[in-house]
Order: C-alpha cells, then sequence, then structure tokens
C-alpha cells in the first residue's frame, strides 16, 4: 500500500474509458476494502458500475453475505471472494447457493503459499489444495493471481497457472505480471489447459500493452471463453 500509484483520482471516468475502447468486462478491486475487511469503497464502486454498461466483476473486503448482496443489488455482476475463501470456505458454498452463477474465488499465491488480507498475510496451505477445495461448489471461476509476478510486467508464471488450471476442473482467470502482447498470447496458449481468461491491469495504464491490439490477438486466436479485461 505504501508504493500505490495512483493514475486517476475518478475511477468512474477510466472505467468508461476502457469501455469505449472495446473492453467487454470490467475487473475491480476495492485495495482499502481487502486490507481493512471492510467494503471501504463502496461509493467508488457504485459509481462505476453506472459509468459503464459493460459487466463488472469486483474484490476486495467481502467478507459476508450481506456486503455481496449490496454489490449485486448496484449491479455487480460477478463477487470475487478471497481471503474469506481460505478463513471460511462456508461463506463460499453458502454465496453461490444465494447468488448462483455469480461467485468468483480469487487464490493470490506467493510462490506455494497463498496470501490474504490483501497479501499481507501468509498461510501453509497451496494455491492448488486451496483450488480443490472449491470444486463443487458452485463456483464460476477462479482468479489465479501470481503475487510476485503482479504488476512487474516481467511475464506471467504460465508453468503455475498451467499446473493449477489442469488441477482445478474450473474455469481460471490468470493474472499477475502480463506486460506485453506477448503474454498475451502465451496465456491464450493456456486455454486447452482451462484457463479462460485474463486479467490485465497496469501494463494497460502505463502503455506497455494496447487493449485494442490485446483484443485484436484474442480475436484472432479464437479464444473460445468469455475473456476478462
Amino acid at each position: 500500500m505504501d508504493r500505490e500509484t495512483v493514475f486517476s483520482e475518478f475511477p468512474e471516468e477510466m472505467a468508461a474509458q476502457w469501455e469505449q475502447r472495446g473492453a467487454e468486462r470490467l475487473h475491480l478491486v476495492d485495495l482499502d476494502g481487502a486490507v481493512q475487511g471492510t467494503a471501504f469503497n463502496k461509493e467508488a464502486v457504485k459509481r462505476v458500475v453506472a459509468a459503464v454498461s459493460i459487466p463488472v466483476q469486483l474484490g476486495g473486503g467481502i467478507r459476508d453475505l450481506e456486503t455481496i448482496g449490496e454489490y449485486v443489488s448496484l449491479g455487480v455482476e460477478s463477487v470475487i471472494i478471497g481471503t474469506q475463501a481460505y478463513k471460511k470456505p462456508d461463506l463460499v458454498k453458502a454465496a453461490c447457493a444465494e447468488y448462483p452463477g455469480r461467485i468468483i474465488v480469487g487464490i493470490d499465491s506467493r510462490g506455494k503459499s497463498v496470501s490474504v488480507e490483501g497479501w499481507t498475510e501468509s498461510t501453509t496451505v497451496t494455491g492448488l489444495d486451496l483450488g480443490k477445495r472449491f470444486v463443487d461448489l458452485g463456483v464460476s471461476a477462479i482468479v489465479f493471481t501470481d503475487i510476485a509476478r503482479d504488476g512487474m510486467k516481467k511475464g506471467p508464471n504460465t508453468a503455475a497457472t498451467r499446473e493449477f488450471a489442469q488441477n482445478v476442473p474450473l474455469p481460471v482467470i490468470a493474472a499477475g505480471g502480463i506486460g506485453s502482447i506477448q503474454d498475451v498470447e502465451d496465456v491464450l496458449a493456456l486455454e486447452g489447459d482451462g484457463v479462460s481468461g485474463m486479467i490485465i491491469g497496469r501494463a494497460l495504464y502505463e502503455g506497455f500493452i494496447s487493449l485494442e491490439k490485446a483484443l485484436d490477438v484474442i480475436k484472432s486466436k479464437g479464444l473460445k471463453k468469455k475473456r476478462k479485461t
């Protein structure tokens, strides 16, 4: 948090810009919420959802069914449960029953170990073991993030992502380190292993990846499933 980079003070305007440039889905994270364990930026989320017509998926600070329900009522399509998926897996089960098709689990891995509470706490559980717990609960997808690569633009950890996707029979969304068009192509090559999408963040803001070019590559490679941007 002490090394954050602010790209805009108006997230709703930024969200609208990505939609105008062709994004078909928006990945949104309440970073304050992830660390503090509350829906800290709910008003900002509300403005973002109102500013776009594309689906929005949201993670960060989601700790109970009430918060999930509030976000769904605001128009958030998919809610990502991260820390509580590790600490209270029964919440995932209950959320999937209450909001079928709208619950995503976020697994943040540093090396082999899962990190929680906005990456501030390490656990002794591996990402693979955690992912397997949610196979039969109705989770719509898992966001698998390599923390060591996130925001570094050093390339995604395709080996770890492939291993995860091959062993967890759920759609996997790759995140962390995607910093070039070649990286986009490398992740696309994992589709046959179960990777259904990818999240690109900092590289778009800093101009290392053109959203338009990335979408063109995805279309030319024939990605069959819903893509995440």
